[in-house]
């Protein structure tokens, strides 16, 4: 275990069959990895160049080295999975070789790049707690995978897999996720029942305030005041506006699964995070 930014822990843990990959997706990325490529051919497929003779140049002027060493002969030859190579310093990997992470996300911290006014606030970006474990380029990249507000807690997938974001947050794809919802009054059981059937929530809409009902979503309760909440839809702030709607104050809020993704089965502290690289996240989630 090795500690990281901030205290941060980044775990290895034994994932057995999650790790088997979906083939059909990787394989284009497999066999490029596993062949010999010149070196110009390398750098054109890892989409940091706007041209063929931008590569060029770059390889003249001596800017690119593998494994150290300056290369200056575009057709260098050399095997991708033994070899690093580096722009500038800053090393390029192929479009194919996404990183994924889950995090036990802290309070605190928001879903989103900074902007000049959050940053005059002294907000923190989710974003900071991977600075130390990737390279430039892939920190550039980093996305969430659907957003938690910043007083919400639990289980975020961050990626640098596009795909990956619209195949599990989209709506159309209904993946349901589920909330530990902690609140400061304990939940009737009527109330439950409009939490189950649906109920009118305000949603901002271009400026304007408009109600909004809900999907039906399960319910149940371990204990008065905890609420366990599954929901197949994700609109902002929906839970808190959920029980807003039936007068209850949320004071502890934390998401405990993504489709069949649980939290619990990782063991992470509060802020924990673990590479889930080369694993078939989307299948994992999508199979619950």
């Amino acid at each position: 275990m090795t500690f990281g930014h901030q205290g941060i822990l980044e775990r290895t843990h034994d994932l057995g069959l999650l790790g088997e990959k979906r083939l059909s997706e990787r394989r284009w990325g497999w066999w490029l990895r596993a062949m010999k490529l010149r070196l110009h051919q390398f750098l054109s497929k890892t989409g940091h160049f706007s041209s063929k003779q931008a590569v060029k140049e770059a390889v003249w002027a001596g800017e690119v080295t593998v494994n150290g060493s300056v290369v200056k002969d575009i057709a260098f030859q050399f095997k991708v999975s033994k070899k690093e190579v580096a722009y500038k310093g800053q090393v390029l990997r192929l479009p194919s070789e996404d990183r994924t992470f889950l995090l036990n996300k802290p309070t605190g911290v928001i879903c989103s790049r900074l902007n000049p006014q959050e940053r005059s606030l002294g907000k923190r970006s989710v974003f900071e707690l991977f600075r130390d474990h990737v390279t430039p380029s892939e920190y550039e990249r980093l996305v969430t995978v659907g957003r938690l507000d910043e007083d919400t807690s639990g289980l975020l997938l961050v990626t640098t897999s596009g795909g990956m974001v619209h195949r599990i947050a989209s709506p159309e794809m209904h993946v349901a996720k589920v909330y530990r919802v902690t609140t400061a009054a304990p939940v009737a059981e009527e109330q439950r029942s409009r939490l189950a059937g649906g109920l009118d929530i305000e949603l901002e809409v271009n400026g304007e305030v408009e109600l909004y009902r809900t999907r039906p979503a399960e319910v149940s309760m371990v204990d008065p005041c905890i609420t366990s909440l599954t929901l197949s839809e994700g609109k902002k702030r929906q839970v808190r506006r959920m029980f807003a709607a039936l007068g209850h104050e949320v004071v502890a809020l934390e998401r405990t699964a993504i489709g069949g993704l649980q939290l619990a089965a990782y063991e992470l502290e509060t802020g924990e995070f673990i590479d889930m690289s080369g694993v078939d996240v989307e299948g994992v989630v999508l199979q619950g």
